[in-house]
């Protein structure tokens, strides 16, 4: 009797496959063991036959993502299939990664990885589906299916889980995709080319952004919506607002902060030449509206209660992320007027931290963005507002910088604008190569001619526009450095697109701003890699407020959206120096380049 080789065996497998007409045909234990990937064609990759599982799926219905939306009364069948690997030399390793392939019929030689949020990866396998892609996820080899990274991330006090860390960081994502398309192709019997695709926003954008920086070579098409990157500066930034209030010793009710932001909108709404609830034009504002004059206006809140997401999610649909930093408060009546107290914390927030010598740390928040993290809470015993240390921020203070097992800060006590700049610093240099996540030289991706549509909420008030913007420019410097600005741009635009959503929050839509918000960024990116089509100005919807049900087309960065006529939604995209201007930023206080 002759004896197959491993490889081919799968040839074989994978041969029969092809002339399968049904998913219960393919989708068995022994015929996912028979197409496997032989194990030394994945170099640092062993997968374990003895530990698949696979089961079809009939009729099912997905849910929208953070980052998309798609037709609740779809159904879709698949293969459900799981199976554990193990990498050369490491003792007591085991990942398990999960995929769900589309029936035959449905198949349309794609491949799809959708990002998480938070501290963790994804758990669904099927966010592919809606476009004929096979999805894939992974437990991140610390069993992320029912963990959150920062539960791992320390081994106890001051060790860290640097195996959890670069795993999460991109590792696991990346060898998910690698073996999910070798898996593919086996399993529907094809050497017909796999269009590879990432979509994520938040921890999910940053996640996208990994993939295009460490993995670039794999992906045709990213997604990253506002990203989590730049993780020293974002995640201690999360303090910097509690630490203005401690600074300037006033705790504001939170309904003083909102009324602080509903003048501001109000005041900045018609720059962009359109009154309709939305400043479409963050920059004008910052430029022109004066916060002072919002002093001495009154303003009055019901009692009511409610919950705080731990990310800032801006009513996304997340998982688990509330984990980490989920609150729920009663609040009483306010009423009052505004006091220059309020607004010089407003301000000092929107300004961005500063260190003492007049160096800058970071950048903050667009002016009219909502003051999330500067929530304070009603202390019923004393009948005062106090402080609160949003957790988001302080677990990374405890648990990243000073490696300390602690879920938050207890207090503020003796940290100044120059202790976040040293957080941040030391941070940065810890995990320059894993969690910072801003490589901003992009060739791998950019030669093997992958695609990136980058999209940032203007308003979003938990990872700031101009951390997308920044990153932006500093892909632009390093891959065009020779380049007058505006030849950079065009060139940047053959592969890369970024779009600023106006008035958007994080992720999604702003309960303040009925502004539009992308629902299509997976059919645009589709048509930009297998049909040529760029998306010279993005599709979005506003799904509230006057002008519901308008479709706006959003404008590539740097043009800015300005109206000429306030009754249509078409508007034309200007070139503004001084509006750019107002976007760039030095982080002056780091020695490090800050990309």
């Amino acid at each position: 009797m002759v004896k197959l080789s491993r490889t081919a065996g799968t040839a074989l497998a994978a041969a029969a496959a092809a002339s399968a007409t049904s998913l219960e045909d393919i989708c068995s234990v022994s015929n996912i063991q028979s197409l496997l990937p032989a194990n030394g064609t994945l170099l640092g990759i062993e997968l374990l036959p003895s530990t698949v599982t696979a089961s079809p799926v009939y009729n099912a219905t997905i849910s929208g993502s953070m980052t998309s939306t798609t037709n609740s009364s779809a159904t879709y069948s698949y293969c459900n299939v799981t199976v554990t690997y193990t990498r050369p030399g490491k003792e007591d390793d085991s990942v398990v990664v999960w995929y769900g392939f589309p029936s035959p019929t449905d198949f349309k030689n794609r491949f799809y990885v959708g990002g998480g949020g938070g501290y963790t990866i994804s758990t669904s396998a099927t966010g592919g589906l809606p476009y004929g892609a096979v999805t894939g996820t992974t437990d991140v080899g610390y069993d992320g299916f029912s963990k959150s990274y920062d539960e791992v991330v320390l081994y106890g006090n001051g060790s860290i889980n640097w195996d959890a860390t670069y795993m999460f960081a991109y590792q696991a994502l990346g060898e998910t995709t690698l073996i999910g398309k070798a898996l593919t192709k086996n399993f529907y019997g094809t050497s017909d080319k796999i269009y590879t695709y990432f979509e994520g926003c938040s921890d999910g954008g940053r996640e996208a952004m990994s993939q295009v920086q460490r993995w670039g070579a794999e992906y045709d098409g990213v997604v990253a919506g506002a990203p989590a990157f730049r993780y020293a500066q974002q995640q201690v930034n999360h303090v910097f607002s509690a630490t203005v209030l401690h600074t300037l010793e006033y705790n504001p009710p939170p309904c003083e902060l909102e009324k602080i932001v509903n003048l501001t909108i109000a005041a900045c709404d018609p720059l962009d030449g359109r009154t309709d609830g939305v400043v479409s034009r963050t920059d004008l504002c910052k430029m022109n509206f004066n916060l002072n004059s919002t002093i001495g206006e009154s303003y009055y809140c019901a009692a009511e209660n409610s919950t705080s997401l731990g990310f800032g999610y801006s009513g996304a649909k997340v998982k688990r992320q509330q984990t980490t930093g989920s609150t729920t408060s009663s609040t009483p009546e306010q009423s009052g007027t505004v006091s220059a107290e309020a607004v010089a914390v407003a301000q000092a927030i929107y300004d961005g931290l500063v260190g003492s010598d007049g160096k800058r740390g970071y950048l903050s928040y667009q002016t009219a963005c909502t003051f999330d993290d500067a929530a304070t809470t009603y202390d019923d015993t004393t009948g005062q507002w106090e402080l609160s240390i949003p957790s988001t921020g302080g677990e990374f203070v405890t648990k990243f910088i000073q490696l300390q097992d602690l879920d938050n800060l207890s207090s503020l006590d003796n940290v100044t604008y120059d202790t976040l700049i040293d957080w941040m610093n030391t941070a940065m240099v810890r995990y320059l190569d894993s969690l910072q996540t801003t490589l901003p030289d992009l060739t791998p991706f950019q030669s093997s001619g992958g695609k990136l549509l980058h999209y940032h909420g203007e308003s979003d008030p938990s990872i700031p526009s101009g951390s997308s913007v920044h990153y932006f420019d500093s892909v632009r410097k390093t891959m065009y450095p020779e380049m007058a600005y505006n030849e950079s741009v065009e060139a940047l635009g053959d592969w890369y697109r970024f779009f600023l959503v106006p008035g958007a929050a994080h992720c999604g839509v702003n309960s303040l701003q009925p502004g539009p918000y992308p629902q299509t960024n997976m059919d645009t990116i589709i048509a930009w890699v297998e049909q040529g089509v760029a998306p010279e100005r993005l599709n979005a919807s506003v799904s509230s407020g006057s002008y519901a049900g308008e479709t706006q087309m959003l404008c590539q960065w740097p043009l800015r959206p300005k109206w000429s006529d306030n009754s249509t939604s078409e508007f034309d995209c200007v070139y503004d120096q001084e509006a750019i201007d107002n976007w760039t930023y030095e982080f002056d206080a780091f020695k490090h380049p800050v990309y």
